[in-house]
């Protein structure tokens, strides 16, 4: 990865921060943006992560230090407008954070008692550090200076480690400090979630282990996760332990004076009753912070982990495009790391980084996998596994809606129940809406395109034949049975879902929800028929017959898919592709009246039903749609869909159907401006660069407007790296062979990645200014085809190829 220098230049992000190529840092105190940079600052290493927030401030209307574990949930049932709902959390664990310090018989030191003379909080993105320094006033020209170092362990994914220095100023004295693990902690990190329960943790017992080690342990009310916490102190100084619970306390006082810093050392394990190779999570906790080395060692072995990921995610990009886009790899490797590929869980849509959609899986994966192929496949398949184990569960969810197939939910947690909300709440009105958003039955084509792409990219061929087989079949028949034919229309239609746009649930004055024939979930609905009959074809005899043994599955089944994947209905209107069936009749909003009286229109749907309107009359949608076509399938493929169910789409009508949604389109999402500018890169490349913009800035500008301190936005920050890696560079796998067909773009033409297709790892890409280099590294494996429109080449390992770019 190449250093582009360490000139710090000031960005224009809505706080004061300074960046560099290896480092995020925020200069001054402001209460408002501590959710922001809590967020933007969490630590972890794909098993847990830890928020930003300052050891010495608990939870309150400023700061949330939440610690969450991968795949760690919990149920309960809240009464929320005289009905009784239920949710399932991604449980904010006991905080290992805690330490706080004060002059003895004095009150507490904190930003927000406390003058502040300087304040600075630096995340270090090559090593996975967040350092913090702050400078306190205490008066009569006594001044404390407080310095940390904060790591979640990249190479022993159970451990985390507090480094704080004490330095004075103008006076020598005494400094009492506390330290704790606290079990107290609730779910309260979104205030529109506040009317529900958020006390997920119970049975909570502390204890010592030894003069510098306490321990906390209790368990998840109803989901039964035993979870076992011990903490070391390390000082000069001697530490009595308080146990008050929910909390263990360790105390010491120690003797401060000028030029002499005093360093206090807390090292943390944590486990759960869910990882393996345990017998119980409070031994096993105990143990491994006792066998712990000091700080300076597990910093040393941590950053020897990170200097590992960064050659494997390897991003070359100039300036400041190249400084948030590692930053966003930060982010996705601290959710999604090596570690992950041991574990049961899938892609949270908010990382472990907040509570926003409660810590649930969406169709986020679609823009997350595809960038993880090509790095951490092992990873892929991984998250793969976590939908394959929760195939059975949606075929049940299937047959009670009277399907046959997988219909998987919208929104998963632990066992892959439909987790999506009954009611959410708009906070401009302040009413509880029903909310239909379930019906977004697409997810299951995100999951059999991420089962394919995993594949290709991979070459994991027992995968392809045994678990993506059975989840692809079992997803095309959902579809196959889902389909209805229409006997006037001469094609089969899908009723009564919801499309990505989610703004529009239901046909204005219907007594029900669900449309008909969206366009999106119609085209790949197609795409899943399509591949799976070809994955059937090309599957070995023998395994081919024991899947058709296992699930049932007859020639006449496999002749409704052929027939439906030739005829389902795609809808359009003003010769552009309708987003779903009557949207062409829909009213036109007053775009320019309504931004000129609210500004911010993103959640137009709020604003709507505030007003006592809704959405659902109007041609307005809050992301991508129909565009999202563009965004799954080349040109060319796409283009061969539409063939297949008797359309023709040319360049013209694609860019009529661009153009009419563009403007038509809030971007109440972080993906929309991700999705537009990949589509815009291909098919109007002047407009492109302003989406792409909207993209990376995305979270560290919280463009959505405090969404981001709840949680990042995990599928934009994976998606801008991989609009670099295949959007840009026309990337595909497929067919065994590396595709590329790369489209200019003025504002960033020069870029280059490494990447590990199939068995070569460390394949470095480079493009500068009409040049492609290509060098793949010395080993055993086979050549790579490299395929571009104009041209095939073959490179073998140790051989390196520039190829000049058709201008």
């Amino acid at each position: 990865m190449t250093d582009p220098g360490r000139e710090a230049e000031a960005m224009d992000l809505g706080t004061e921060v300074e960046v560099d190529g290896w480092s995020w840092e925020y200069a001054g105190y402001t209460p408002a943006d501590e959710r922001l940079r809590e967020s933007l600052c969490t630590l972890g290493n794909g098993y847990f992560a830890t928020r930003g927030a300052l050891p010495e401030c608990g939870a309150d209307d400023v700061h949330y230090p939440g610690t969450y574990v991968a795949g760690i949930y919990n149920r309960l049932t809240s009464d929320v407008s005289g009905r009784q709902v239920e949710n399932e959390d991604m449980v904010n664990v006991p905080n290992w954070l805690p330490l706080r310090f004060r002059i003895p018989e004095g009150p507490w030191i904190d930003p927000d008692t406390a003058d502040v003379l300087e304040h600075r909080q630096m995340l270090q993105l090559s090593e996975g550090l967040l350092e913090r320094r702050t400078r306190y006033d205490l008066g009569d020209n006594r001044v404390l200076t407080v310095r940390q170092l904060r790591m979640v362990h990249m190479a022993d994914p159970h451990v985390a480690a507090l480094r704080t220095e004490f330095t004075v100023d103008g006076f020598s004295g005494r400094l009492e400090v506390e330290a704790a693990l606290d079990g107290g902690v609730t779910n309260s990190g979104v205030a529109r979630y506040r009317e529900l329960d958020g006390r997920h943790l119970t049975h909570i017992h502390t204890g010592t282990s030894a003069p510098d080690t306490v321990w906390l342990r209790c368990r998840t009310r109803t989901s039964d996760v035993r979870i076992g916490l011990a903490a070391r102190l390390t000082t000069d100084a001697p530490v009595v332990v308080r146990h008050e619970l929910p909390r263990v306390i360790q105390q010491l006082t120690v003797d401060l004076e000028p030029g002499r810093t005093v360093t206090v050392d807390k090292t943390v394990a944590l486990h759960t009753s869910r990882d393996p190779a345990i017998s119980d999570p409070l031994h096993a906790a105990v143990d491994r912070v006792g066998r712990s080395p000091d700080f300076d060692a597990l910093a040393a072995w941590h950053r020897a982990a990170w200097d590992q990921l960064w050659r494997r995610a390897e991003l070359d990009v100039p300036g400041e495009s190249g400084r948030i886009l590692r930053l966003h790899l930060f982010h996705v490797l601290q959710t999604l790391s090596p570690h992950t590929a041991d574990l049961d869980v899938g892609v949270p849509a908010r990382g472990l980084h907040g509570e926003a959609y409660r810590g649930h899986v969406f169709w986020d994966e679609l823009f997350v996998l595809p960038y993880l192929n090509l790095h951490f496949p092992e990873v892929s398949r991984a998250l793969l596994r976590y939908r394959h184990r929760r195939l059975e569960q949606a075929r049940t969810t299937a047959a009670a809606a009277g399907h046959r197939g997988a219909m998987y939910p919208w929104q998963s947690g632990s066992d892959g129940r439909e987790e999506t909300q009954q009611l959410h709440l708009n906070p401009r009105s302040g009413r509880w809406l029903a909310d239909h958003s379930h019906l977004q039955h697409h997810v299951g084509s995100a999951i059999a395109y991420n089962v394919w792409q995993y594949c290709e990219a991979s070459g994991d061929m027992e995968f392809r034949h045994t678990k993506g087989a059975e989840m692809l079949l079992q997803i095309a028949r959902f579809w196959g049975d889902k389909a209805v034919h229409d006997d006037a229309m001469g094609r089969y239609r899908i009723k009564g879902v919801v499309g990505p746009d989610e703004y529009h649930e239901a046909y204005p004055h219907a007594e029900g929800p669900g449309l008909d024939d969206n366009a999106y979930t119609n085209v790949t609905a197609t795409w899943v028929l399509a591949r799976t009959l070809e994955l059937l074809d090309t599957l070995p005899e023998p395994r081919r017959r024991e899947l058709a043994e296992r699930t049932g599955l007859t020639s006449g089944e496999l002749e409704l898919w052929e027939d439906v994947s030739h005829t389902l209905h795609v809808p359009f209107h003003d010769d552009v592709i309708s987003q779903f069936e009557g949207y062409g009749e829909l009213s036109e909003l007053d775009w320019h009246g309504y931004r000129a009286r609210y500004g911010d229109i993103r959640r137009l749907d709020r604003i709507l039903e505030a007003e006592g309107d809704t959405v659902n009359r109007y041609k307005a949608s809050k992301q991508a749609d129909v565009l999202m076509l563009g965004y799954l399938f080349a040109p060319a493929e796409l283009g061969g869909l539409f063939r297949r169910l008797g359309h023709r789409l040319d360049e013209g009508m694609w860019r009529r159907t661009v153009d009419y949604y563009m403007h038509r389109t809030s971007h109440g999402s972080t993906l929309s401006g991700l999705v537009h500018g990949w589509v815009l890169a291909r098919c109007r490349r002047s407009e492109a660069w302003k989406f792409v913009q909207e993209a990376l800035q995305g979270d560290i500008a919280d463009v959505q407007g405090g969404t981001t301190g709840e949680g990042i936005h995990l599928g934009a920050m994976a998606g801008t790296l991989d609009l670099v890696q295949r959007g840009l560079t026309g990337l595909e796998t497929r067919g065994g062979a590396l595709w590329l067909d790369p489209v200019p773009m003025p504002e960033l033409s020069t870029y280059g990645f490494a990447l590990r297709y199939q068995h070569n790892w460390g394949v470095r890409l480079r493009l500068e200014h009409g040049l492609l280099e290509i060098e793949v590294p010395s080993s055993d494996a086979s050549p790579i085809d490299v395929r571009l429109p104009d041209r095939e080449v073959s490179l073998q390992p140790g051989e390196k190829g520039r190829l000049v770019l058709p201008g």
